[in-house]
């Protein structure tokens, strides 16, 4: 839940009150919770509701990422190889960037959540086809930022994206 709030908002201390704000939303709406529901979607709803709204409200403004915020490497990993690693994180984290916040929240739900359509319909409360085609337009953005760092793979990969 944390993760999804991150990606989405962006900043550390934002998704801290993101996830504080839906464990505080969850807890109030728990009579209401149907128990034969999983309880994962659920919170991950209340979370990425909160964080979409907080990104498109007017007083807020998305930062970027402290450097160095991401894991560190083991050591003894080949110096260029860091390097490059670091280089293609740094491209990825700005082509996440450049999605608006409720493809970037469908994108993180599937890819980095692991949730079906299904469930991330329900989550973000909007059609499966809605979702279909954000993430079909969020892939495609994605893959369009990292073509020419990609050549002929990332031709590829947006064909298919």
């Amino acid at each position: 839940m944390y993760a999804t709030a991150l990606r989405v908002v962006r900043r550390h201390d934002l998704a801290d009150d993101v996830a504080q704000e839906a464990f505080l939303r969850a807890w109030q709406a728990l009579a209401s919770f149907d128990l034969a529901r999983p309880f994962g979607p659920w919170i991950c709803r209340i979370a990425a509701n909160l964080a979409v709204n907080h990104v498109r409200s007017p007083e807020a403004r998305e930062e970027e990422l402290p450097e160095g915020h991401a894991e560190q490497r083991a050591p003894g990993e080949d110096p260029l190889t860091r390097v490059l690693d670091r280089e293609a994180e740094g491209l990825l984290e700005r082509a996440l960037s450049s999605l608006p916040p409720d493809q970037r929240a469908v994108l993180t739900l599937r890819v980095v959540e692991e949730m079906s359509y299904r469930e991330i319909a329900e989550a973000l409360a909007v059609p499966t086809g809605t979702v279909m085609s954000r993430l079909a337009r969020a892939r495609a953005k994605i893959a369009e930022a990292l073509r020419p760092y990609l050549g002929s793979a990332g031709a590829q990969a947006g064909e298919g994206a």
